[in-house]
């Protein structure tokens, strides 16, 4: 074969190599797309159906880490409600365990899914117990494997860098998160009072850097730190992005579609 006959063939087989559909979670780089979805609060049915069609699979196994409702049984038992349904098989997983009856590592329970699902509760005990039991790093195992992550309220607000939340006494204040999406967050923005003035408040004093705020039953999908999608279950929930601009703090909108 000559050189340019060789040279001509390699380039048509390089162009029909890239031109191959890449596998469902798969970025242009090779490896797993990243993917948290979360809502400002009400992590029902109709996210958990979303978060069942990210993950590419038929029937996805989903986990529940109610680590923030300290272990709820109501909780969870809302969970598998939630999940009935939809054509998933649900799991959950509690926090506060013994080695006499938790036979399974961390590793074999949260890196053998397809999605996990973080609950409400204390933002600030869930973080001092995930990074305790190392959970924190096995979850951004999770995260860079394409495991999809999600959750409302202390579930969405644990994977920011910062944010406002109600888990110390007496006053909102600022909690720190596990940083894998940049910036802050404040859920809850509609359902209770306190939560925007504060908001808005700390990011015009540059105490919490710019952020994404969502009303109970509006959420946001990211993939990495892209917003790839807002979504709603609910008419007139609605997600914003909160920065400061020339002095003064503005609430740009994200119009959310529907799921159900």
């Amino acid at each position: 074969m000559r050189r340019r006959d060789f040279l001509a063939s390699t380039l048509i087989a390089s162009v029909a190599a890239a031109a191959r559909p890449l596998g469902f979670g798969r970025s242009l780089q090779g490896r797993a797309t990243r993917k948290i979805l979360i809502a400002g609060g009400a992590f029902g049915t109709p996210f958990i159906h979303y978060m069942a069609e990210l993950t590419g699979k038929t029937r996805p196994k989903l986990l529940y880490l109610p680590t923030a409702s300290a272990d709820s049984a109501a909780s969870t038992l809302s969970w598998y409600r939630s999940c009935a349904p939809l054509n998933v098989e649900p799991s959950d997983q509690a926090s506060f365990i013994a080695s006499t009856s938790q036979k399974r590592s961390w590793e074999e329970v949260l890196l053998t899914v397809d999605g996990i699902v973080c609950s409400g509760g204390n933002t600030l005990n869930q973080q001092a117990i995930w990074k305790a039991q190392g959970i924190d790093l096995l979850l951004r195992r999770a995260w860079d494997r394409g495991i999809v992550l999600g959750g409302a309220s202390a579930g969405s607000l644990c994977w920011f860098e910062e944010g406002t939340t109600d888990s110390r006494p007496k006053e909102l204040s600022i909690v720190q998160g596990l940083g894998f999406l940049k910036g802050s967050h404040s859920p809850h923005y509609d359902a209770e009072k306190d939560r925007r003035p504060l908001y808005q408040k700390l990011i015009a004093s540059g105490e919490l850097k710019p952020g994404y705020a969502c009303d109970n039953n509006a959420g946001i999908y990211f993939e990495d730190n892209e917003v790839k999608r807002v979504v709603t279950s609910r008419a007139g929930a609605k997600v914003y992005y909160v920065s400061v601009v020339s002095g003064k703090v503005i609430e740009r909108v994200l119009e959310p579609e529907m799921i159900s």
